[in-house]
């Protein structure tokens, strides 16, 4: 379900919408001398906000898949990797070798990952447009996160390396193979890489939604509140004409 200050950003560009339609239907008394609040300009700043309401739910859905890849391949690893030292002792290794193998699958079960929810983009029941954010983590949070998964990436290729190495290691299990030893090395570094590209993505799609919706003067709502400014001075303040356009609301985004 889509947080409450997430439908409130798609909520005020709908808004907007409606200060237009309103603008438009004044007609010819609606003239005002500043550019930035004729009717094409509004039409192209609703646009282009429209347009980032859209990029915010498409980053985020894709963020959301990154998130549930990267969670799919790194939970079982643990197991595994025990799993897969187990099996390598049991072929007779050096002892060298075999606290090698060891000393690498503790780093790797020492290893404490961050789990990330999934918020599911929600369609709704209304024909507005709703967006689910993704987690929101402090940049601390998100860099001992990302340093705990490229740690794993890390000890578990040393693994891999270690065992791929031994000509003794040719287990006939064909998941603790060579081959399918470097498949699944693969898949996590390429979950993980996929993940900080999803993270950056949606990360960025929201700051450019914010700039155009709550930038001072220039953005969406200070836009709206101008508007609204000009229609009071045509019409007066107890017109019907503004008390139409007054009755519109926007908020402002609330700092975090």
């Amino acid at each position: 379900m889509a947080s409450t200050s997430e439908v409130g950003h798609a909520k005020n560009v709908a808004n907007f919408e409606d200060l237009i339609t309103t603008c438009t239907g004044y007609g010819a008394t609606y003239n005002p001398v500043n550019t930035a609040i004729k009717i094409p300009a509004l039409t192209a700043q609703y646009t282009n906000a429209d347009n980032l309401i859209d990029n915010v739910v498409t980053a985020t859905d894709n963020y959301n898949k990154a998130v549930s890849i990267r969670q799919a391949e790194f939970e079982p690893l643990q197991k595994f990797a025990t799993k897969l030292v187990n099996a390598y002792i049991a072929v007779n290794p050096s002892k060298q070798n075999i606290a090698n193998a060891k000393t690498i699958n503790s780093k790797i079960q020492g290893q404490k990952l961050k789990k990330v929810k999934v918020v599911p983009v929600s369609t709704g029941p209304t024909t507005e447009k709703i967006i689910a954010p993704p987690v929101v983590e402090t940049p601390k949070d998100i860099s001992a996160s990302q340093q705990s998964y490229d740690q794993l990436v890390e000890h578990f290729s040393k693994l891999v390396t270690l065992l791929s190495a031994d000509p003794l290691f040719l287990p006939n299990e064909v998941p603790l193979q060579s081959a399918s030893l470097n498949a699944k090395l693969i898949a996590l570094k390429t979950s993980n890489t996929n993940f900080g590209i999803a993270y950056t993505a949606v990360t960025n799609t929201r700051i450019a939604r914010d700039h155009a919706l709550y930038d001072k003067t220039v953005g969406l709502c200070d836009t709206a509140q101008t508007v609204k400014s000009y229609v009071k001075s045509v019409y007066g303040a107890s017109s019907p004409e503004f008390k139409m356009i007054n009755k519109i609301q926007f908020k402002s985004r609330t700092k975090k």
